[in-house]
């Protein structure tokens, strides 16, 4: 239900704080006092198309804002967790709306921050105006589908339809896929194989390329190190010939050892330590010799290594770049083409196997959306009866009422597009609600389809001029027809007919009042103890005689 309408500076008004209760609310109140700025007022904080033109004069910014008090199931609280907006289902949810005098819009849900498209789609789930100037309750005939679907209570078909399509689409998706997989499967094919004989004659090896750098970095400076170790050699003398010049010195020192004998004067001392070194040069020499012989070898590579090793390299390397991946990725990638190969040749059988799936959902939703149509068919011929019963009483006696139906494109909501058709007179085409009536005529209309309705309406629902042109009996008629409504769901009604407001639980009184040059509207309840004087007010005008009062009195007996 609508708990609470809040409004600052929107045409007329500038501020107006209103609490509602459930059951029927009339809205009465002078021809121009402002009931369809209080409207308009709704319709901006539920996301009605809104424009600067609802901006008080003399302000920069229009507000409004509403709240509902919502049962924890709800739809609107689904389309909030879709959007990731937070959300207590114990607290009332609130819609609000600015407009600026420059025409730009904010919308807001529980103060956050949303989109007017998103505001919409909730004003829509939780606001119905049934009459000509707004465009959301039956005027928009993208509603009429879930209406009747409400009212057969198939609920049971609608889910096989919307399940059915689900699967339908997967297995679309998949065939479509495994088609353009075909379909280049031709090039991809030669691509493919290509690249795995290329890389199994290539053979690259885990670390492979590591390695290889490494030997080439050895090998472009073996010759270096190759001439260095020779000029090494040379040095120590390959011939002999330093050892000769150190053994001759070593019996030179022996000859004075022999003549000085083997005292233990420094002299002898000394010739004895020459003689030790003099061997240990001759030994450590050989082996000096020996080791860098050793290290010529190693450095002694056989001709064309390098070549070869930077040729095994950069093929490596040119086979890297050529598939887009690094030298340690080419053996992942031989294995990702071999998987395509794989899969281009299980193709065709995975096509002929998706294509019965597709076929079999193909035809598990057919037969669902065929059993939702005949369905619908069938509730729609009770809807157009039980409305047919409705318009009588509501001075549209001559009136017809039709459930159209037309193919539509295939959807989670089956193949068929519903559309309410009217025709007000005899011998006037039936078409569509908002091309065929007039302002009234469209309210009584919408009253008596959502009388049929009755008890399938989560939606707050507001009646405007539902009593244009009628009075009397007719009007009553109206009046108790919105009262039975309003056992249901939450009911606003725009009236003029005393009969009208008199059905109602509460009532409000919209007025205008000028003070010097600003006039303003201002809406206020009047209280069950007052209500008889303002139906009395109604029915006689200004001045309110005692036969009104006790019109007013049974009316609202009655």
């Amino acid at each position: 239900m609508l708990s609470g309408l809040s409004v600052r500076n929107v045409v007329l008004i500038e501020q107006l704080d209103l609490d509602f209760t459930r059951g029927l609310t009339a809205l009465t109140g002078e021809t121009g006092a402002g009931k369809s700025i209080l409207l308009d007022a709704l319709g901006m904080a539920t996301g009605a198309r809104s424009d600067r033109g609802l901006v008080r004069a003399g302000t920069d910014k229009a507000q409004c804002s509403a709240s509902f008090t919502l049962s924890d199931t709800h739809v609107a609280w689904s389309i909030l967790q879709d959007q990731d907006i937070e959300y207590d289902v114990s607290e009332d949810l609130t819609l609000r709306r600015t407009v600026t005098a420059d025409g730009r819009s904010r919308a807001f849900v529980n103060d956050q921050a949303v989109s007017v498209k998103l505001l919409s789609e909730l004003g829509r789930k939780l606001l119905e105006v049934h009459g000509q100037h707004d465009g959301r309750g039956l005027l928009d005939p993208t509603t009429h589908i879930e209406l009747l679907d409400q009212f057969g209570g198939y609920t049971a078909e609608v889910d096989a339809v919307r399940d059915a399509y689900v699967t339908r689409q997967e297995t679309k998706r998949e065939l479509s896929a495994l088609m353009a997989l075909q379909a280049k499967a031709g090039e991809d094919r030669e691509f493919l194989e290509h690249a795995i004989v290329e890389l199994d004659r290539l053979d690259p090896r885990e670390g492979e390329e590591d390695t290889l750098a490494e030997e080439r970095r050895f090998l472009q400076g073996a010759e270096g190190a190759l001439s260095e170790l020779s000029a090494a050699e040379d040095a120590l003398g390959e011939d002999g010939a330093f050892e000769a010049r150190l053994s001759t010195a070593l019996a030179g020192i022996e000859r004075l050892r022999a003549k000085f004998g083997d005292g233990e004067t420094p002299a002898v001392r000394a010739l004895q330590s020459a003689s030790e070194a003099l061997e240990r040069a001759m030994l450590e020499t050989q082996e000096a010799r020996e080791a860098v012989a050793i290290a010529a070898q190693s450095f002694d590579v056989e001709p064309g290594r390098l070549e070869e090793t930077e040729k095994r390299l950069f093929s490596l390397r040119a086979a890297a770049r050529k598939y887009n991946v690094s030298v340690a990725d080419l053996l992942s990638k031989r294995q990702s083409f071999a998987t395509e190969l794989d899969a281009i040749d299980s193709v065709v059988l995975n096509i002929e196997k998706t294509r019965k799936r597709a076929e079999l959902a193909k035809a598990t939703y057919d037969k669902a959306a065929k059993a939702l149509t005949d369905a619908r068919m069938a509730a729609a011929k009770t809807l157009d009866a039980s409305v047919a019963v409705e318009l009588p009483p509501l001075k549209m006696e001559r009136a017809q009422f039709r459930t159209d139906f037309a193919s539509a494109p295939e959807s989670a909501a089956g193949v068929d597009q519903v559309r309410f058709l009217v025709s007000t007179n005899p011998g006037t085409a039936i078409g569509p609600l908002d091309k065929i009536a007039s302002g009234g005529e469209m309210a009584r209309f919408a009253l008596a389809i959502k009388v049929a309705l009755a008890g399938q309406n989560n939606a707050v629902m507001v009646f405007d001029e539902v009593d244009q042109g009628v009075g009397g009996a007719v009007a009553a008629a109206v009046g108790k027809r919105l009262a039975r409504l309003a056992d249901h769901a939450q009911v606003f009604t725009v009236t003029h007919s005393p009969q009208v407001a008199a059905c109602a639980d509460s009532q409000f009184r919209i007025k205008k009042l000028s003070v010097g040059d600003i006039t303003t509207t201002c809406v206020k309840p009047i209280l069950d103890s007052e209500r008889e004087e303002e139906i009395a007010r109604m029915l006689a005008g200004e001045t309110i005689t005692q036969e009104a009062r006790a019109a007013a009195r049974q009316l609202m007996a009655s």
